[in-house]
């Protein structure tokens, strides 16, 4: 079954992705029409088919259930808040729930491309980098990060099965995708005095960043950003979510850290580009493997990866840039 075409752009948000997959009803239709030379062509305006025939009903200009999705990340960020502010430690608890979680998303996305990375040494290692980072450092994360490929190519040689190189090479991309990129955030919220306030002002840049995006995507968006990764993307939605990143930055980090204006604007902009990158990544990733979600985990939004593919980008970039304008102590 051929891929169809996607729809034009309408919106950039990073939960937005138009639907490609074909119904039967749709893929014998298009099949008669080409074998007809009149392949029939969908414009920006028509919906596909449900599976029933029928047009199927719209959730919206970003493809999502919008109530759903905005109670499901309110009630994330919600969570995360909490645990920075009334018990540090719970901290640790809920990036390490996130980062089990999204490991074992991926893992279970893969076997759709009949790839099988094993699990309970990408689950034991990703626990591993996320308690080295807490209690000692970036260093000692790299120290994770090698540890836990050389478990996993210790656990996939000893199962003496085909695809040794392919199921590695993925392996090797959760681990590296999933917790030594979350456990930046668990670096950002080390420091005793302003730990929460990184994280706070990190994250909150992502949501300014996806909040504008979609926002000027849906009112100004006409020109594609990438049309064959993320079509609801446009340029002006990419420009809406910098401008809304780098103004939300500027106020976060003056209040927050005592940081000047010119580079909390810039902090916003790079985590507004990393947050678009990483939303972009993820997209490709999805497409690559033929799926539209990771799971049905969260309602509005997919999977929980499907809602953490800006924040993996992010948080590395925020405790890198921070290391260098705010620096701990």
């Amino acid at each position: 079954m051929s891929e169809p075409n996607w729809a034009a752009p309408t919106a950039a948000t990073s939960t937005s992705q138009a639907e490609w997959e074909l119904t039967a009803a749709e893929a014998e239709a298009e099949a008669a029409a080409q074998a007809a030379d009149e392949a029939p062509r969908r414009g920006p305006g028509k919906r596909r088919a449900g599976r029933d025939g029928k047009p199927a009903k719209a959730n919206g200009r970003a493809g999502r259930n919008l109530p759903a999705a905005i109670a499901v990340g309110t009630g994330m960020v919600l969570v995360v808040f909490a645990s920075l502010f009334l018990w540090k430690p719970a901290f640790l608890g809920v990036i390490a729930l996130a980062i089990g979680v999204g490991i074992w998303e991926m893992v279970r996305a893969l076997k759709v491309a009949e790839t099988f990375p094993p699990l309970v040494p990408l689950l034991a290692g990703g626990l591993l980098m996320t308690g080295l980072a807490w209690f000692y450092g970036p260093d000692e994360l790299l120290l994770g990060l090698a540890a836990t490929l050389l478990a996993t190519l210790v656990w996939r040689f000893s199962e003496h099965k085909d695809g040794f190189r392919r199921d590695m090479s993925a392996a090797a991309l959760i681990a590296v995708y999933v917790p030594f990129l979350l456990s930046f955030g668990v670096l950002l919220g080390r420091p005793e005095d302003d730990g929460a306030q990184r994280v706070l002002c990190t994250l909150l840049c992502v949501v300014l960043s996806d909040t504008g995006g979609y926002a000027a995507g849906v009112f100004f968006g006409k020109h594609a950003m990438a049309p064959s990764i993320s079509p609801k993307k446009s340029w002006e939605g990419f420009a809406g979510s910098i401008f809304a990143a780098g103004l939300g930055g500027a106020l976060l980090l003056y209040f927050l850290l005592e940081v000047p204006f010119y580079w909390g604007i810039l902090f916003g902009a790079v985590i507004s580009v990393a947050a678009v990158t990483g939303d972009l990544a993820e997209s490709m990733l999805k497409r690559d493997i033929k799926i539209k979600d990771m799971s049905n985990l969260l309602p509005g939004h997919g999977g929980l990866m499907d809602r953490l593919d800006s924040i993996l980008f992010a948080v590395p970039a925020a405790y890198l840039l921070l290391s260098i304008i705010a620096p701990p102590g």
